[in-house]
């Protein structure tokens, strides 16, 4: 990869330099899900070469996996965050100080949760609920992963610091290129090709590790280097208690929401074993798979709005930032209309993608059309979050990420199908909470935080 100068963010002179701005920003982050999601897909199906053991056995690690980056996440968010709104307010040292205090700060605990779960990995599996003959192979698996995921951690760290200095060419060169890496390792350790040992499930995890690593020492070099406009110094590596505490303040939402959407899935599953067997299980398997590809656009555009928010926030440009939010909630709203008639009006073709099963298909296509019922609804929750964060206003983050997943989808998702939609009840639970978490977020967002806006 050629290392270019960062441009960086400017504020925006005009509304439609603000929506070019927001658009510049947001495009490098679909394109960058959208790659992310196809590696994912190609990973699986060299993995499923291996037979349905090894498929198994990396799906027990999925959660664990989660649950262990979780905090990283939730700290990637934050620092995205404030970046943009150190920038925003021309204090480009306080900038720096945040990104060299994340890297400190996920060099120190990434270390330290990469040891307990190596340590802890065998327990850990077996509480997912692996069997005899998956055990073994996913604990192989899983300590693989975690005893390398410092890389990932910073490699993430570093690209969220970027993202929030509005340079997210670069975050999407970083992950494009290490999960072309990836695709590589994995089909010459998993097979053994051109002269490579045929490592199998152990060669899956280690292409993962060894691609983060390439593009960590990669991104390393140009943070250190003249060329970047947010340079990581050596001087300031270190953790600030007072910018840790913000970073984690804010990113609580995220570390929420991850811990949530486990917590969810845990219910869901359960449920779905009692009123509709393994079957139903692997269909919301596959219909939380068309979920995050569906998803991953207004994510991107939600992505490429925050810095430009944040910016104008600490800029003290007002008006520019109800723009922003305005603009991404019609955007974000027309994406996911189109996404849910995509839904309405080919769901075999949508479930074929993930599955080759007739029997899930079938049983999958008026799932999937109950789960996606006013999808558009999403929007809303993704914009509020959004505005929230990047503004910095952490406790209605935290609330709302707890609001939709934990108090309003896991309750309906036990309840439902007791009072008569059986096993319906849990892919109904969905848009519900969809529609009344998504809408008190942005309602909210409206009153406590746009409006005001106004009046500053």
């Amino acid at each position: 990869m050629t290392m270019q100068k960062e441009q960086p963010l400017k504020p925006p002179k005009h509304s439609r330099e603000n929506v070019r701005i927001t658009l510049n920003i947001a495009w490098p982050s679909i394109v960058e899900s959208f790659f992310v999601a196809f590696a994912g897909l190609v990973d699986s199906l060299m993995v499923s070469s291996l037979g349905s053991y090894a498929v198994a056995a990396v799906g027990l690690t999925t959660q664990p996996k989660f649950v262990g980056l979780s905090v990283f996440f939730a700290a990637n968010v934050a620092v995205s965050a404030l970046v943009a709104r150190r920038r925003g307010e021309e204090k480009p040292s306080e900038a720096n100080r945040i990104l060299s205090t994340a890297i400190a700060f996920i060099l120190v605990v990434s270390v330290i949760l990469s040891v307990l779960l190596v340590t802890f990995a065998s327990p850990i599996i077996r509480l997912c609920g692996s069997t005899p003959e998956t055990h073994d192979s996913a604990v192989a698996y899983f300590r693989i992963i975690m005893g390398g995921m410092i890389f990932n951690c910073i490699q993430m760290g570093i690209n969220s610091a970027q993202r929030g200095a509005g340079n997210t060419k670069i975050t999407m060169r970083t992950n494009v290129t290490s999960n072309s890496i990836n695709i590589i390792f994995n089909y010459l350790l998993i097979g053994g090709h051109f002269g490579f040992p045929a490592l199998g499930i152990h060669g899956a995890a280690l292409a993962t590790v060894l691609s983060q690593a390439v593009s960590c020492i990669w991104v390393l070099c140009f943070l250190t280097g003249k060329k970047a406009l947010l340079p990581m110094q050596r001087r300031n590596l270190r953790i600030d208690g007072r910018l840790a505490g913000e970073i984690m303040a804010l990113g609580m939402s995220g570390f929420i929401m991850q811990g949530t959407n486990c917590l969810v899935q845990v219910v869901c599953n359960a449920t779905l074993k009692i009123y509709g067997g393994d079957l139903y299980v692997g269909v919301m398997t596959v219909i939380n798979s068309a979920r995050e590809i569906l998803s991953l656009p207004v994510s991107g555009i939600t992505n490429g709005a925050q810095p430009v928010l944040g910016y104008n926030y600490g800029a003290k440009e007002y008006e520019k930032v109800r723009e922003g939010i305005r603009f991404m909630t019609v955007l974000g709203i027309l994406y996911t209309v189109v996404a849910w008639l995509l839904v309405i009006l080919s769901p075999h073709l949508l479930l074929s993608v993930f599955t080759e099963d007739g029997a899930m298909i079938e049983a999958g296509v008026d799932a999937l059309r109950l789960y996606f019922f006013g999808f558009f609804f999403m929007a809303f929750q993704f914009s509020g979050q959004a505005a929230f964060t990047a503004l910095g206003y952490s406790r209605h983050a935290i609330f709302f990420s707890l609001l939709r997943k934990a108090v309003i989808v896991a309750p309906l998702t036990l309840l439902l199908p007791k009072v008569g939609f059986g096993v319906n009840g849990v892919f109904l639970a969905e848009p519900v909470s969809n529609a009344i978490g998504g809408l008190a977020c942005f309602v909210t967002m409206y009153f406590t935080l746009y409006r005001r806006l106004k009046e500053s």
